[in-house]
């Protein structure tokens, strides 16, 4: 019987009574739904992005040349940075002379299939002098990019036609909360006997001889610097054809998310394998002040040529250190602190280009 008793006084109740407190629940309802609504909007906006496609000559360490499909004339691309549900406008407009297109590698494209990039599958492919015009919301959100899908072997393999797109959460998980320093890498290799003959190469037997982060290859990249107690993110993107095994010297690592997506369990590594269009997170902090290397275990990637100590190399460095010595293999160059994109990342949402990456155009 105790149970019917809240039955009972329900029943009891004066009809006008009822009506009123069912009512009063669905404005209720309907006042969270419009705070939801107003919400989602205030944090989405829409933008809109201006991008060409240019020959260029880039230089991927001392004299070695390479001609690339250049997007906006730079390789990598350069960055977009907008927010998870965004609405994304991007004009595109093929000034080389062989068709292209870009695939939004990671985004769903939920109800815009046609924006996915794929010639002969979702579009025509953009012909020299012609333009076309992108229109997705960016989601999910996480470590995305983006690329040519024309011609993959060679655009993607060796032309460079690739660069970072982030989509920030709307709720980030509280490990990328703790986050100080945000940096990404674009993992790829190049063979030169086809460094200049664009429209040729990316066949069976091409063997690769030269391996970049970011387009350049060690001592030619950067170095990470940070301070003790920075909790840095480092993306890394699998940009090219080949896989790559990143070891970061004197600490271990979470890797937190794959492919965009937050893992359920973080796990410890020093060791990561990075395949082709793979994108990894990796939250480390900085607990022990050093030089440290930062290196692809895949030991042929760290030639140039045939000279070592090259290709896919750079180090974490700490500030609280000295670097006045013989060994600094920076010691009288520029420091360009954009080189991993961490400068682009702070600005407000867009895309951005960067100076550091530009090239030649080539008539």
């Amino acid at each position: 019987m105790k149970n019917t008793r809240p039955l009972e006084k329900v029943a009891h109740m004066p009809q006008k009574t009822i009506a009123f407190t069912a009512a009063s629940h669905l404005k209720s309802m309907a006042f969270v739904l419009v705070l939801l609504t107003v919400s989602t909007a205030s944090w989405a906006e829409k933008r809109t992005f201006e991008m060409t496609i240019e020959d260029t000559k880039i230089m991927l360490v001392d004299k070695q040349a390479f001609h690339t499909f250049a997007f906006n004339g730079q390789v990598p691309a350069p960055l977009i940075h907008v927010k998870e549900g965004d609405e994304v406008t991007v004009n595109v407009n093929n000034l080389t002379t062989l068709p292209h297109t870009i695939h939004w590698h990671g985004l769903l494209q939920r109800g815009t299939w046609q924006q996915d990039g794929v010639p002969d599958v979702t579009q025509v492919a953009i012909k020299p002098g012609d333009s076309f015009t992108y229109k997705f919301v960016a989601e999910p959100s996480g470590t995305m990019w983006y690329h040519c899908h024309v011609n993959v072997n060679e655009h993607v393999s060796m032309r460079g036609m690739w660069g970072p797109f982030i989509v920030v959460p709307k709720n980030p998980k509280p490990i990328e909360k703790k986050v100080t320093k945000d940096f990404i890498m674009m993992l790829s290799g190049w063979d030169t006997k086809w460094a200049s003959k664009p429209g040729e190469g990316g066949v069976p037997g091409d063997v690769f001889n030269y391996f970049t982060i970011n387009g350049k290859a060690f001592p030619d990249t950067q170095p990470l610097r940070v301070s003790r107690g920075d909790v840095i993110r480092i993306r890394l993107i699998g940009a090219g054809e080949l896989t790559h095994a990143i070891h970061i010297h004197g600490h271990v690592f979470k890797v937190a998310f794959k492919d965009g997506h937050a893992l359920p369990y973080p796990y410890d590594a020093d060791t990561i394998m990075v395949g082709p269009g793979e994108r990894y997170d990796l939250i480390l902090t900085m607990d022990n002040p050093g030089r440290w290397a930062i290196h692809d275990h895949v030991d042929v990637h760290t030639v140039n040529g045939t000279k070592p100590m090259g290709g896919v190399m750079t180090v974490i460095e700490y500030n609280e250190i000295n670097h006045n010595d013989p060994l600094y293999a920076w010691k009288g160059k520029q420091f360009v602190p954009d080189f991993y994109y961490e400068e682009s990342l702070k600005k407000p949402y867009g895309m951005h280009d960067a100076a550091v990456f530009k090239g030649q155009a080539i008539q």
